[in-house]
């Protein structure tokens, strides 16, 4: 059941949030409120009481709710928050619309002072939210409307009207992703005259005509903002040396990141960002790490570091060496939300949870037609007697490539304790290591070590179980902008978009595997 909601920050901000499915706990609607509207601190939720004339009443269960929609206010504990703080927690997003997932758990969510750089979508929303007009032009569009009512006949769109329209649209669409899809376009378009049914035209679809206005305004958009030195459209502009003929590579986003390429924080530019990366880079060498401290640099630096990921594109020793920080275990989960505005573990822990029974039954079913690969798996998921839930999500996850056509060998590595360490990583771009016990003679099945390998370099280690290494993993490709392994492309095609529910688009053989996952 979906619910709207009106969230009441405080006296002059609010904020509607649309549903599509309603938790089951107050506790979880706090904590999908916080992560959408990046808020934090504690605080409880009071609504609007239709019984009482919509006096406020504290919210001790989701039933208490109006259905539909409702009104809510936000309660602050403590000192944590004032009204002034509120007001700053605006990033570049202007929606009124978030469309939030039903997943559970606290969010991090960035502090004040950078959290105006970044965008708080996570999707595209659906339908697409037409923002607020001029006054003028929503009481043409208004009575437009009432006319169209009555007779089906639409208006006749004046340069006043159209000019308005795709301004506002162009602003809120680039708020939300500065390259939207071309279904997304669409979606627009669809909306607008929805929204405004004397826009309608009388031939095709009804919006063939402002699809491409759409298109068109969109495209001037960006050129505007690429000249007054928007970062995000600038990186894309056709820049070759003298006699450099090679071919232009765009480098936008092109794996659902949603602050791929964000602005300086207000009042930092290059040299203020990397003063503040040199105190970072000394606070992570400390005995004892403090992590407060390096959470804020770390958001603060944020813009610094995407533009050197990006940009340059380093390699991961030049990384590990201007911010170790960001080989963190916490610290790559926290990038890959302000990247992506979803979180890592706890999400793709959540898929892996959902999805292992399906896939075993999968891999069970059609076992004949993967050949010895998937007869290894799942003979030893059956020999094992101990921990078999952790078992079982190890086998899914082992059996994933295979199920996709693609040569595990290349994703999962093994070594013994003691061989070199040179070695075992040797020609592994992108891999997970399973360091084994070294049993003689006798064939070792015992892991005394789980590692993440990037560019022949072992990047974490001490990780508990493959469910864990394979979020980090796939979070390091986020973090560094590093591409899939054509090798596996169908399977990180598959993490992306089924685990981590990220993007719009997919391969076929990924879409099918997604198709049955879901009967």
């Amino acid at each position: 059941m979906a619910l709207l909601l009106r969230v009441v920050i405080s006296a002059d901000e609010a904020r509607r949030v649309q549903l599509s499915q309603v938790p089951e706990t107050v506790d979880a609607l706090v904590d999908l409120i916080k992560e959408k509207l990046q808020l934090h601190g504690d605080f409880e939720l009071q609504f609007e009481d239709p019984d009482f004339q919509n006096a406020r009443c504290n919210l001790s269960a989701i039933s208490e709710l109006p259905p539909d929609r409702a009104v809510v206010h936000i309660k602050w504990k403590g000192a944590c928050f004032s009204e002034d703080d509120s007001r700053s927690l605006g990033s570049i997003s202007s929606l009124d619309t978030a469309s939030l997932s039903s997943s559970k758990g606290p969010s991090p969510s960035p502090s004040p002072t950078t959290s105006r750089n970044l965008r708080s979508a996570s999707e595209w929303p659906s339908p697409f939210p037409i923002p607020t007009l001029s006054l003028d032009i929503e009481l043409k569009l208004r009575k437009g409307n009432e006319a169209y009512d009555k007779t089906k006949k639409g208006i006749d769109v004046t340069r006043d009207i159209k000019t308005d329209i795709l301004d506002k649209i162009a602003q809120a669409s680039f708020d939300i992703k500065a390259y939207p899809e071309p279904h997304e376009v669409e979606a627009i378009a669809v909306a607008l005259i929805t929204k405004y049914p004397c826009l309608r035209e009388f031939d095709g679809s009804g919006y063939d005509g402002w699809l491409g206005s759409i298109r068109n305004k969109l495209n001037n958009f960006r050129a505007k903002l690429r000249l007054a030195g928007c970062s995000e459209v600038s990186l894309n502009c056709k820049r070759k040396a003298d006699g450099d003929i090679a071919k232009y590579t765009l480098k936008r986003a092109k794996r659902g990141e949603i602050n791929h390429f964000p602005e300086h924080p207000n009042q930092h530019d290059d040299a203020s960002l990397e003063q503040q990366r040199i105190l970072l880079v000394e606070a992570s060498k400390k005995a004892k790490v403090d992590e407060s401290f390096i959470r804020e640099k770390m958001e603060l630096t944020f813009s610094l570091r995407r533009r050197e990921v990006v940009d340059d594109q380093p390699m991961v020793i030049e990384i590990q060496d201007r911010w170790p920080a960001l080989f963190f275990k916490d610290q790559i989960d926290e990038e890959f939300f302000r990247i992506t505005n979803k979180m890592l573990l706890r999400t793709f822990r959540a898929a892996v949870e959902k999805y292992t029974p399906k896939l075993l039954r999968l891999y069970r079913a059609r076992k004949a037609a993967f050949g010895q690969h998937m007869d290894d798996v799942l003979a030893k998921l059956d020999d094992e007697t101990t921990d078999i839930l952790r078992h079982r999500k190890h086998a899914a996850l082992r059996g994933l490539p295979v199920f996709l056509r693609e040569e595990p060998e290349e994703l999962f590595k093994q070594c013994l304790e003691t061989d070199a360490d040179d070695e075992a990583v040797k020609g592994v771009a992108v891999g997970i290591l399973y360091v084994l016990e070294d049993c003689g003679l006798e064939r070792s099945t015992k892991v005394q070590n789980i590692a993440v390998i990037l560019e022949e370099r072992v990047v974490l280690q001490d990780i508990p179980d493959t469910t864990t290494a394979l979020a980090y993993l796939f979070g390091l490709l986020y973090t560094l902008n590093i591409s899939y392994p054509k090798a596996l492309k169908y399977t990180f095609d598959t993490l992306q978009n089924v685990f981590m529910e990220i993007g719009p688009k997919c391969t076929q053989r990924v879409r099918s595997l997604k198709n049955k996952l879901s009967l």
